[in-house]
């Protein structure tokens, strides 16, 4: 009987054994490098023309590129945020920049925990970011030394991020460029000045040092004999980098290059027939990794909200693509956008603050200096001097004929049936992730820490976060018609302050038009909601009341403890700089 046992075990170990090395065999190593913040228009296989990228071109030959590739976030700790949990950020409440907001750790899980579970070595080179509380960042990984670290024949996923194109790659230095400022393409939205001429081409220079960082990783993989044995993913974490293009949701802040090269023995993967073909499907990305997990094997979970776009298990591709914009740094926002292959959709939750509202990181820029005086002397036109300027509420663009999104259809009847199929699917999918930004950040911490819960939790509690009543009604205050006048001035009184919000936002969108609803913005001063509080001060201070605005402000900013940086963007969005010109 003993020996029976014994040569069971033996077979057992045996078939194990051979189980792992099959395993190893099949298993694909995984080389994911990212750089940082450049979008297409800085990738020359894309048609860029200010800047070479030689070692990039060269794995789009080799690989496949894919051609509607787009950030979900369009600045890089929600898009992090997004990668390592599968789910979008404003799913979870962890969108706006510097957060660190918890989320159910139990519920959601980080990619890499389920490749080591599935026997793959897990690498990072550093950058992680991921702007989520209650984990350390680099508690998913095994360290970085590349995939030198993994035990003898184990499969490595290995995230490779490059930083040499990093916004801050364009602030001014005392080193000269390499790059020709006068041969720099610029975008129509900037004004030729020699200061963002010279603030493009020290950023071509950046790129093109971040394309050598590339070959130098490829190098290292065929050196170490493991080039056929990698499928190598290439991609930005989101566009960039010059002004308006990072941390905004036009073609240029989130429309990035996605390269894939899959080597010949999982030829099966291949996205098209041949490599150096161009794929057009739309890939977010929130669908990478799925998709990783998918490619090694690993258990997927049903919380992941993207789709697999390569290897076994290809799923349907997304018709459509969400991003979002909500708090950057110190500057408040609230803008969703939805877009196909062609035409995008943006809506400005929060209109009245310009897109360059002052923020201290990109104003580091000489290009952006330069342009905000050129603003301020009042020489820009109709499309340089936009960005200065309140907004719209909606914005359609042919990103096709216009992929700088300079000249807004939004009331071009021949897009009407257009507009309104992505506002559709706009609406939809906020419904279906659960879009936690129809709160202002202040109130929905406020309302999850008195319900002990995390804000993903909360806001898939209809009771705590009615969604659906939220975003009907932040379309009335956006709508900006003067016949809802009598409803927003009785739901100023409203039980539920974030109904109060948008109430008095539909307020103050109206302008004079709400100057019969004085008295319900007076009751508003007193509002125990300060978003609330402080747009009714704006509103009657529009209205002619200063006074009583600013002994609102006045009383707002004594109360000791209290966060001031909403305080300090209304006073920017009541004192835009320059003139109301072009």
């Amino acid at each position: 009987m003993g020996k029976s046992l014994r040569r069971i075990g033996l077979s057992l170990g045996m078939l194990l054994l051979g189980s792992l090395k099959l395993f190893a065999a099949e298993a694909p190593n995984i080389l994911w490098i990212t750089s940082e913040d450049n979008g297409v228009s800085w990738v020359s296989c894309y048609g860029g023309v200010n800047c070479k990228t030689p070692a990039i071109d060269q794995l789009a030959r080799e690989g496949f590129r894919y051609t509607h590739c787009f950030d979900n976030a369009a600045v890089c700790a929600p898009t992090r945020s997004t990668w390592i949990t599968g789910l979008y950020a404003i799913s979870m409440g962890t969108q706006p920049m510097r957060s660190r907001n918890a989320i159910p750790h139990d519920r959601i899980q980080y990619y890499p925990d389920l490749l080591r579970e599935a026997g793959y070595h897990v690498g990072n080179s550093g950058k992680t970011d991921y702007n989520i509380g209650s984990r350390p960042d680099k508690e998913c990984w095994e360290g970085g030394g590349k995939w030198k670290l993994r035990k003898p024949s184990q499969p490595f996923f290995y995230v490779q991020n490059i930083g040499a194109s990093h916004e801050s790659n364009a602030f001014p230095r005392k080193t000269s460029v390499r790059t020709d400022p006068a041969k720099m393409v610029l975008h129509a939205y900037h004004p030729d000045l020699p200061e963002v001429r010279q603030t493009y081409a020290r950023y071509a220079d950046a790129v093109e040092r971040m394309d050598g960082k590339v070959q130098e990783i490829i190098d290292q993989l065929k050196e170490d004999g493991l080039y056929e044995d990698t499928i190598i993913v290439y991609n930005s974490d989101h566009a960039g980098v010059m002004p308006r293009s990072k941390r905004f949701l036009y073609s240029s802040g989130i429309h990035c290059p996605l390269i894939v090269r899959i080597p010949e023995k999982w030829k099966r993967w291949w996205p098209a027939a041949e490599p150096g073909m161009t794929v057009d499907r739309i890939v977010s990305f929130v669908d990478m990794p799925k998709t990783w997990l998918s490619l090694a094997g690993a258990e997927v979970p049903t919380t992941y909200q993207g789709t697999v776009f390569l290897g076994d298990h290809v799923e349907q591709a997304q018709a459509y693509h969400l991003s979002f914009r909500e708090r950057a740094d110190e500057a408040f926002d609230m803008v969703r956008g939805m877009r196909n292959k062609r035409f995008a959709y943006i809506k400005n939750y929060m209109p009245w603050a310009p897109n360059g509202q002052r923020l201290r990181y990109m104003w580091t820029m000489t290009g952006m200096q330069a342009w905000e005086r050129h603003y301020l002397e009042g020489k820009t036109n109709a499309i340089t001097g936009r960005f200065f300027r309140s907004r719209v509420s909606e914005e359609f663009y042919d990103t096709h004929e216009d992929f700088d999104n300079v000249n807004n259809l939004i009331d071009d009847p021949q897009y009407q049936a257009k507009i309104d199929e992505l506002r559709m699917a706009m609406r939809d999918k906020q419904l279906k992730l659960y879009d936690s930004g129809l709160l202002p950040e202040g109130m929905r911490l406020k309302r999850a820490k008195e319900n002990n819960l995390t804000i993903y939790e909360m806001v898939r509690n209809p009771k705590l976060y009615p969604l659906e009543k939220y975003l009907d009604f932040a379309d009335l205050a956006l709508s900006r018609e003067a016949k809802n006048l009598p409803l927003f001035t009785k739901v100023v009184d409203d039980a539920d302050e974030g109904m109060r919000y948008w109430a008095i936002c539909g307020l103050f969108l109206l302008g004079d038009d709400a100057a019969a609803a004085v008295p319900a913005m007076e009751r508003a001063l007193e509002d125990d909601a300060e978003e609330v509080k402080l747009m009714a001060a704006w509103a009657l201070h529009r209205l002619g009341f200063e006074r009583k605005a600013q002994a609102c402000f006045d009383a707002h900013a004594r109360v000791k403890g209290r966060d001031k940086r909403l305080l300090q963007c209304v006073g920017r969005w009541m004192n835009p700089a320059g003139p109301e010109r072009g």
